[in-house]
């Protein structure tokens, strides 16, 4: 009887590939949740649409690379991949855009490179970047509201928009959308020469749907680290980059940078440094090398959203540090005891 041979380690382990994704899926549930809330139910749409995608896309890949297929959709990682990407996408966007995104995902960033645990970039964030760089327009349809955001759509007017471009009578896209705090950010200061009093509607809860879909993410995130799933390197890292650049520039000149609780709050900085920036596969290995990769992470966030040409880096950013991983461990190795240090 010929067994299937998988790729090492061999030896069971209390935490395996299937339990981490599980405990990142109950992580994820109440950012979820408030995403609907305040998006409606296109953010139900784009998850089932992207998991579905990625399930049928895996499949088919391990089909063609003659791989077995039972146990590598049982790790639920594609699943992850998938919601993932699906969060970072506009409620109000066309289905397709899901299917894309997903297929590109785990295709070319996974597949490709030979499955889970060998691609050097984050797959999610591969996706997410080829649609926002192919399908700019699409990628800024986000409809959010201060109230539920499904008494504007119903389900089935929402099914409507997104399968057959179809709106209610009298009801019009431009009605529906609404610009997030990172664009309007980027409005002001392109229209005035300063950002005026924008970054102050982050704190209003009554109004900020952004800094309750944080805080969601970051309930997440604390539970992430409570179940050990991650370590805390790089979350704190990350938002020590954030912090320490972004409070650099806005000392510089509070008119022109936001100020660094602004840069925390709105966007996907909390949402990328505990589930994105995090993943095992594409981030660094060592205790050090964490460190400076989180680091790296919101440093170049930060940087992105001030001089580059989107309003949000944090996708850029971790695709960027994901390519210095091998430099960055290389550098960072731990002394092994006995052995002295190179040089």
């Amino acid at each position: 009887m010929k067994f299937p041979v998988q790729t090492s380690p061999h030896v069971e382990a209390n935490q395996d590939v299937a339990r981490v994704m599980d405990q990142v899926i109950i992580a994820l549930l109440p950012g979820t949740l408030v995403a609907i809330w305040f998006m409606g139910w296109g953010v139900l749409f784009n998850v089932g649409l992207a998991v579905l995608t990625a399930l049928v896309v895996e499949a088919v890949m391990l089909w063609l690379r003659a791989r077995p297929i039972r146990p590598a959709l049982n790790d639920h990682s594609a699943i992850v991949l998938a919601w993932i990407l699906a969060l970072c996408l506009p409620n109000l966007a066309p289905w397709w855009l899901s299917v894309v995104g997903s297929l590109m995902a785990v295709m070319v960033a996974k597949q490709l490179y030979g499955g889970i645990g060998f691609n050097l970039f984050n797959p999610a964030m591969v996706g997410y970047v080829i649609l926002l760089v192919s399908f700019p327009e699409m990628m800024t349809r986000w409809g959010v509201g201060i109230a539920p955001y499904a008494d504007q759509l119903t389900l089935t007017q929402t099914a409507a928009w997104m399968f057959a471009g179809q709106l209610p009578a009298g009801m019009m896209i431009d009605g529906l959308t609404k610009a997030t705090p990172l664009d309007a950010v980027r409005t002001e200061l392109a229209v005035n020469g300063h950002i005026g009093s924008v970054t102050a509607s982050i704190f209003d809860p009554s109004v900020s749907w952004n800094l309750w879909l944080n805080l969601a993410f970051l309930a997440g995130g604390i539970w992430l680290l409570i179940t050990r799933t991650i370590r805390w390197h790089i979350p704190v890292a990350t938002i020590a980059g954030v912090v320490i650049t972004s409070g650099f520039l806005w000392l510089i000149d509070p008119s022109r940078f936001a100020d660094p609780g602004f840069h925390l709050l709105a966007g996907a900085v909390i949402f990328g440094a505990f589930f994105v920036a995090t993943d095992p596969v594409t981030s660094s290995t060592t205790p050090v090398g964490r460190l400076v990769f989180g680091f790296g992470v919101g440093m170049f966030a930060v940087l992105i959203r001030a001089f580059g040409n989107y309003p949000d880096g944090v996708a850029f950013a971790i695709l960027l540090m994901n390519m210095a991983v091998p430099l960055i461990d290389y550098y960072t190795q731990p002394r092994a005891f006995g052995h002295k240090k190179r040089g």
